[in-house]
């Protein structure tokens, strides 16, 4: 099961770094952050298709998809000045919560 979790984090960050570089990327102009999309996106998936096989798929996705919103949502802040209103922290907060009732049941 650790083991599970430790693929679902490699997939979470990675998704949420290719996430990162496609604002980077300017469109797919600029081919450095480019590449990074598609290998940050690749290792992604692949290792969510890892995670599959020892982590409940209900579990595997919702993990993996809030996680990486409020990753994203943090990335934004720190490398593009983006804000985060109150409601907006109160929504990522309600993302955390549902994902750990989820992953406790």
């Amino acid at each position: 099961m650790i083991l599970g979790y430790l693929f679902l984090a490699v997939a979470i960050f990675s998704e949420a770094v290719g996430a990162v570089m496609l604002k980077f990327s300017n469109g797919f102009t600029r081919f450095k952050p480019s590449a990074v999309v598609v290998a940050g996106y690749t290792l992604a998936f692949y290792m969510l298709s890892l995670t599959l096989n020892i982590i409940q798929l209900s579990m595997s996705y919702a993990t993996w998809s809030g996680v990486g919103t409020v990753l994203t949502a943090i990335f934004g802040v720190l490398f593009f000045k983006e804000t985060l209103n109150q409601r907006a922290i109160i929504g990522m907060a309600m993302l955390v919560l549902g994902i750990v009732l989820l992953n406790m049941s």
